[in-house]
């Protein structure tokens, strides 16, 4: 699968979220990375910012958290094409549950991790 098929891909599954899960993202860059600088192929998604549980207030001028999916440990993680529409799913609700300030031993208990 070409960079642009997956990020495709990415947008499609972002837009299929529920609405109440996406409409309080704000200041929240997507992004899609070959691998995560390591090389590794273990990480399927990561969260970089200040969990909303954790920002004492908010206001102008703040760098945008991301959330990045790497499209090479999704694809090696992934036999088919629907698996990876249903990982690609799973990886985005982990890591904007970190944004919320959900920990992985919460999503551990919900079934998101």
């Amino acid at each position: 699968m070409t960079a642009e098929e997956f990020e495709a891909l990415v947008v499609d599954e972002l837009d299929a979220l529920p609405d109440d899960m996406v409409d309080g993202l704000e200041n929240v860059h997507f992004r899609v990375e070959d691998r995560p600088e390591d090389g590794t192929l273990s990480l399927l998604g990561l969260y970089e910012g200040v969990a909303l549980t954790d920002r004492d207030q908010y206001g102008f001028g703040e760098l945008p958290d991301t959330i990045t999916l790497y499209r090479e440990p999704l694809l090696d993680y992934c036999a088919s094409i629907e698996e990876l529409h249903d990982q690609v799913h799973v990886t985005l609700v982990h890591e904007i549950a970190h944004y919320y300030g959900i920990d992985d031993e919460e999503l551990h208990r919900l079934g998101w991790a």
